[in-house]
């Protein structure tokens, strides 16, 4: 982890310090070596939220686009089941960088109990990935004229085929560039799409600072079911390519809300 409660403070590792864990209020003892990142860890081996992954310099380098208040929220329900968010914006999202294998049943549980989540996945963990995308883009069909969104196949191994289904949005990383791929949520009777997203505009619109201002990630999200429906509506008529260049996903969804407001 890389915050513990120093008397009471949000404190990161630093040598010879010891501190209380902001879930579990146990022991945790400050990891400082010259191999691994400086991190806090339970003493004696024990680990008090069974989804906590081992963090990575990927971890660490997309925590810190986000404050640091943002960071390791304890998420409590009713009933008393409590996990760590990565990072819970003050929209109420939280964020779940995934960089290890996680199995279904999990990716499942954490659906359910973030009831507003974003998935970042590390996409350079296997070698194999990143051709298997690429392959699944040049199988792919274009929705209209666009080269932002791409009708994709997800019975190949990988990631789509691992990712599909969940009804939270999920963004992987390929580690190169400015550009995120955006998995659009779907249903088991429906096509997929991926949609290429700057990571400028993912970091943005949660802080608030997206074009024109945009802060309402809420918002933002409620029109996907509408831009899929269109998407599917457009692959189906077969619709004559146009030249001009077409808006990115978060375009069109600051277009469609600039004619709401005239409505």
């Amino acid at each position: 982890m890389k915050f513990s409660l120093v008397n009471g403070q949000r404190e990161e590792a630093l040598p010879n310090l010891s501190g209380k864990c902001p879930a579990c209020d146990q022991t945790m003892i400050a990891k400082c070596g010259e191999v691994k990142i400086w991190h806090w860890a339970h003493k004696g081996r024990r680990t008090c939220d069974p989804w906590w992954e081992n963090e990575t310099e990927w971890h660490r380098a997309w925590k810190g686009q986000f404050p640091d208040s943002w960071q390791e929220i304890v998420h409590r329900t009713e009933d008393g089941e409590k996990h760590i968010a990565d990072v819970k914006t003050d929209q109420g999202w939280v964020i779940e960088f995934q960089h290890s294998h996680i199995k279904p049943e999990e990716r499942r549980s954490r659906d359910v109990f973030y009831r507003k989540l974003v998935w970042v996945v590390d996409a350079t963990r296997r070698k194999t990935d990143a051709a298997q995308f690429r392959k699944a883009l040049e199988a792919s069909a274009s929705v209209g004229s666009s080269p932002h969104i791409r009708r994709v196949r997800t019975d190949e191994r990988g990631l789509l085929r691992e990712w599909s289904f969940s009804p939270a949005p999920i963004f992987f990383d390929f580690g190169k560039g400015p550009t995120l791929w955006w998995l659009l949520a779907r249903r088991a009777a429906e096509p997929a799409y991926v949609a290429s997203f700057p990571r400028s505009d993912f970091i943005a619109i949660h802080h608030g600072m997206g074009p024109e201002g945009a802060r309402d990630f809420d918002e933002f999200m409620r029109t996907i079911d509408e831009l899929v429906a269109s998407y599917n509506a457009r692959f189906r008529s077969q619709a004559s390519a146009r030249t001009s260049v077409q808006p990115t996903v978060y375009q069109q969804y600051l277009l469609r809300r600039k004619v709401r407001r005239r409505l």
